[in-house]
């Protein structure tokens, strides 16, 4: 229970890594509010895992100030995990402005926002706080068909950082964790990129970069969960402007 009398706001949490954290976070004994634009599907993952679902858009700042006006009304705000996302991948000559824009505005603006509105709230509540940011090992390095989403990751690393310096000096502990290759849902769509611009068969990518991994094997989600409430807990009072590798291996820093 070391998150018990916490209040944590995860966003993208309707699903894959972020449900994880809030079944996690629950079982550890923080009340947990997931936000998410699919409200549909935030509400069913809320209900089944005794959670509460909030409709919000990480990328439209009205969304953002209506979620922190709930969240203050039904007591404040103690955690927030930055888990939206979106990938995507082409060729450099073939990314468009449109697929640019709208990964920045997702994995970048949403989090700097999200970190932005949630540390306002924390600051005025004069309690301190936790933010966890969703980094990549792809904000490690370049890779060749991925060059929008990793700029994106490093971003938000480095976010991470100067967001770290600047609010601990409120009690607000910024870090952040960079996994590596998470199986999921989401994966079927990562491969689906690789195999139209390596002209590989579906399937063949994802068993290949897990067959990589010195682990042995991809990640999954439940892999993340521990890092996740560490960070969140009193026992990472003394971390700040980190980012976490969680992946296997497949990184070292």
């Amino acid at each position: 229970m070391r998150l018990k009398g916490k209040r944590a706001l995860i966003t993208g949490a309707a699903r894959g890594i972020g449900r994880a954290f809030a079944e996690k976070y629950i079982a550890e004994g923080a009340e947990v509010v997931i936000g998410d634009i699919d409200m549909a599907r935030a509400e069913d993952t809320a209900a089944e895992i005794g959670a509460v679902a909030l409709k919000l858009d990480v990328t439209d700042a009205a969304s953002i100030d209506a979620a922190m006006e709930k969240m203050r009304a039904s007591g404040g705000i103690d955690i927030l995990i930055n888990n939206a996302a979106i990938f995507t991948a082409a060729p450099l000559v073939e990314i468009t402005h449109e697929d640019y824009a709208r990964v920045f505005k997702i994995n970048v603006e949403g989090t700097l926002f999200m970190m932005q509105a949630a540390a306002k709230e924390m600051i005025a509540q004069g309690r301190g706080g936790k933010i966890i940011n969703m980094a990549s090992q792809a904000g490690r390095r370049g890779e060749a068909l991925v060059a929008v989403y990793c700029a994106s990751k490093a971003a938000v690393i480095s976010l991470t950082q100067s967001a770290g310096l600047n609010l601990i000096e409120h009690g607000i502990n910024v870090n952040a964790i960079a996994p590596g290759v998470v199986d999921g849902e989401h994966w079927d769509g990562v491969d689906a990129f690789f195999a139209k611009y390596e002209n590989k068969p579906l399937g063949q990518k994802k068993k290949e970069v897990g067959e990589s991994v010195p682990f042995g094997r991809m990640g999954t989600a439940a892999d993340l969960t521990g890092m996740a409430v560490f960070l969140a807990s009193d026992e990472a009072e003394y971390i700040v402007a980190q980012t976490y590798n969680v992946d296997g291996g497949n990184w070292m820093s």
